[in-house]
């Protein structure tokens, strides 16, 4: 595995992988990876014959006070792992290669961005349409691999990639989840103990809107309400959002009459986590 760490040198190497008539598949992360990271580059695998796992911490994403000078980083541990799950390339450039002096391009999305996440964090997804824009041109791939634990983010650069006719195949990849329904994320590692059994919460909260759904409940506000008494009943959480969407457009729904997501964002102690959950097909 090569440890690439210029964007001209990125993309000297993509060049020479598609003059040999082979396929390169992206992994975009900011490290600390974990299983779901490592599901994404077994993914990748299937859709390429060489996978480029970006490895950056995007301080564009990272809002006033947000966690960006204490967010986990382990880079020799992420190489070994992302090489023992497939990887050829590890691209890890510094924050002057990609933001140089006097920076001033961004990407902006008009709509996805000011439902969910982008209400609290309004320059969040521009720091991520940017970043996955600047990747996407340095380490050109014919496919690249999100997971949908970040579904918005994923739309979101479904959109990008459509309204700016990047020849691109974008794939979403399934949560992977602790053994108690945890949904994986680097940020899990800020719980305390008690905190992460108060964390389930998130994910037993999709589960009831599921069966809520099944049952034959369609009034989105009734399974928000339940969410709510879920999540509330433990001390150290604080809700940022609970919403039943449009999977597409993310706009909210009263009444469930076809494919609803359910998505929210939940403080627990001082770490914000996120989980979604389809609850009608």
């Amino acid at each position: 595995m090569k440890i690439i760490d210029t964007a001209g040198q990125m993309q000297k190497y993509a060049d020479g992988v598609r003059e040999k008539g082979k396929k390169i598949s992206l992994v975009p992360t900011m490290g600390f990876l974990h299983q779901g990271h490592l599901s994404l580059i077994k993914e990748a695998l299937k859709h390429g014959d060489e996978v480029v796992v970006s490895i950056f911490v995007n301080p564009a994403q990272f809002g006033p006070g947000e966690d960006l000078e204490k967010y986990p980083r382990s880079f020799e541990r992420d190489c070994k792992l992302a090489e023992d799950a497939g990887a050829s390339i590890i691209f890890s450039p510094d924050k002057e290669e990609l933001y140089g002096k006097n920076y001033q391009t961004y990407v902006n999305l008009e709509k996805l961005p000011m439902h969910l996440c982008g209400i609290s964090r309004p320059t969040h997804f521009r720091g991520v349409a940017t970043i996955v824009t600047k990747l996407f041109l340095i380490t050109k791939p014919h496919a690249a691999v999100f997971g949908q634990k970040d579904f918005q983010q994923l739309q979101v650069i479904r959109q990008m990639v459509k309204d700016l006719n990047f020849d691109i195949k974008i794939i979403g990849a399934p949560i992977v989840r602790e053994d108690d329904g945890l949904a994986m994320s680097s940020r899990n590692t800020y719980l305390t103990p008690g905190q992460r059994k108060q964390a389930l919460c998130l994910s037993q909260s999709l589960k009831q809107a599921f069966e809520m759904v099944k049952s034959g409940v369609i009034d989105a506000s009734r399974i928000i309400e339940q969410a709510e008494k879920i999540i509330s009943a433990h001390p150290e959480t604080k809700i940022d959002y609970i919403a039943v969407c449009d999977p597409d457009t993310l706009s909210d729904i009263k009444i469930i009459q076809g494919p609803a997501i359910m998505a929210l964002a939940v403080k627990v102690g001082n770490t914000r986590l996120i989980d979604n959950m389809m609850i009608n097909q």
